[in-house]
């Protein structure tokens, strides 16, 4: 007998009680078992945009590329990076075009299902003297719940590994756990 047989077994037992658990409780405890223990998308949180530009034609096989730290206006310059990546012979970016670019907040309620969903995860990182600080709080914010562990650094072209970018991926991994792929 599978875990969600054994709820309904169970609810159909309780059911004769007239102060067993409350049918809401018991149909939520079957859902759970029906996803392998997952909890459920909470029905009052609509999809946020991250969350259905990341799962719309998943079939496709293009790579999709979900973007902390960038306002989705700002796409333009991820795809300017992975270009000059692609340029200097870094072939693991394929063609640039074909890349699904995805801005993701960090205060988006989807969060974590994105993290469960998702294997691609970058971190903006601009250029100016605010940088660090801008990085760092978001980091720190990532870090308070489910984030992905590893994020590729995505900068303006040009920025050179010593300093901020090397500082900003030793303090993440010693403070947070989390890696940051830098390529600079």
């Amino acid at each position: 007998m599978d875990q969600a047989a054994g709820l309904r077994e169970w609810a159909s037992r309780r059911e004769a009680d007239v102060g067993s658990c409350p049918q809401h409780v018991v149909e939520a405890l079957v859902a759970l078992a029906r996803q392998g223990g997952r909890a459920p998308r909470p029905a009052s949180v609509p999809p946020s945009p991250a969350l259905a530009s990341a799962t719309q034609g998943r079939s496709g096989g293009e790579p999709v590329l979900m973007v902390l730290g960038l306002p989705g206006c700002q796409l333009d310059r991820v795809r300017e990076l992975l270009t000059h990546w692609h340029d200097g012979g870094r072939r693991w970016v394929g063609r640039p075009e074909r890349w699904r670019l995805v801005p993701v907040s960090v205060a988006d309620a989807h969060l974590p299902l994105l993290v469960e969903q998702q294997s691609h995860w970058a971190l903006w990182v601009e250029s100016d003297a605010e940088a660090f600080r801008r990085a760092w709080r978001l980091l720190l914010t990532l870090a308070e719940g489910p984030c992905p562990r590893r994020l590729l650094v995505v900068h303006p072209p040009g920025i050179t590994r010593q300093g901020l970018l090397d500082n900003l991926r030793q303090a993440a991994a010693h403070y947070f756990g989390i890696e940051l792929v830098v390529l600079a």
